[in-house]
């Protein structure tokens, strides 16, 4: 048998070492794409060098290094949201000894964050079939910082939907107080695939948002993940959200109008 507050406090502290150490390359990966600088596109906006191979790279190097900074971002704006729910898993499958509860933990872990890679393998393709269409059609360009705008407030209007609601009322509960859980390594690979993909269901809008304002911007990246954080976390979460979808459907007409020269 092992003491709970031991365990917390080595479970707390694994997790903000975790948080830490992606957090860090996070930001040194956003550094290091920033300095290479941006193409300037018709439409007066300019395109990520996210989209883009580097000179030397093959297309499987370039989706390999976009899937490993995107699993570490992912790890650093998701982490503050799951370690609750990771902790609810310790607790509801009893004590199996802290070795193998550690395990089974990690496994969650990993079960989770294997969705957002399967998010993250979806998504590099089609940004990159969409910046090579965007840089030989100038009028496609033209017309991005309005599709930039529909697209933020179709995200805000998704917050706004029991659809929403219903996928952050899971990853809110998940799993419901007094279940207890089998201590066994297929049930936990089984609820992180359930944690990630409610959480993924839940947070599309906002993680489409970051990809069009821009994957690579930090003050876009702290916003959503706050956003995402305190929607789970703060007791009113739906109020949280219903909140963040009025702001995104503002931000999304303000952009719209200022792409059409009303704003």
């Amino acid at each position: 048998m092992f003491s709970e507050r031991a365990s917390q406090q080595a479970f707390l502290g694994v997790s903000a070492l975790l948080f830490a150490a992606s957090a860090a390359g996070t930001i040194v990966w956003c550094a290091s794409m920033s300095s290479m600088g941006e193409m300037p596109m018709p439409g007066g906006w300019a395109m990520t060098m996210a989209w883009m191979r580097m000179p030397g790279q093959t297309w499987p190097g370039a989706a390999a290094s976009f899937l490993g900074m995107w699993v570490v971002m992912m790890l650093a704006m998701m982490l503050p949201s799951l370690v609750p729910m990771l902790w609810r898993y310790r607790e509801a499958v009893g004590r199996p000894g802290e070795k193998r509860l550690n395990r089974l933990t990690a496994l969650v872990g990993v079960g989770y964050f294997f969705v957002w890679t399967v998010f993250g393998t979806a998504a590099f393709p089609l940004g990159v079939a969409l910046a090579a269409v965007e840089m030989q059609q100038s009028a496609l360009a033209r017309a991005v910082p309005i599709a930039v705008g529909v697209v933020v407030l179709m995200a805000g209007f998704l917050q706004l939907t029991a659809w929403k609601l219903r996928h952050l009322a899971c990853c809110r509960e998940i799993p419901r107080r007094g279940r207890t859980l089998p201590a066994d390594a297929g049930a936990a690979w089984r609820h992180g695939l359930r944690l990630g993909l409610h959480c993924s269901r839940c947070c599309v809008g906002l993680i489409v948002i970051l990809l069009v304002i821009g994957v690579m911007d930090l003050r876009a990246m702290a916003v959503v993940a706050a956003a995402i954080t305190v929607e789970r976390l703060a007791p009113a979460g739906e109020r949280v959200a219903r909140g963040t979808g009025a702001v995104a459907v503002g931000a999304g007409l303000f952009l719209i109008a200022r792409a059409a020269g009303l704003g």
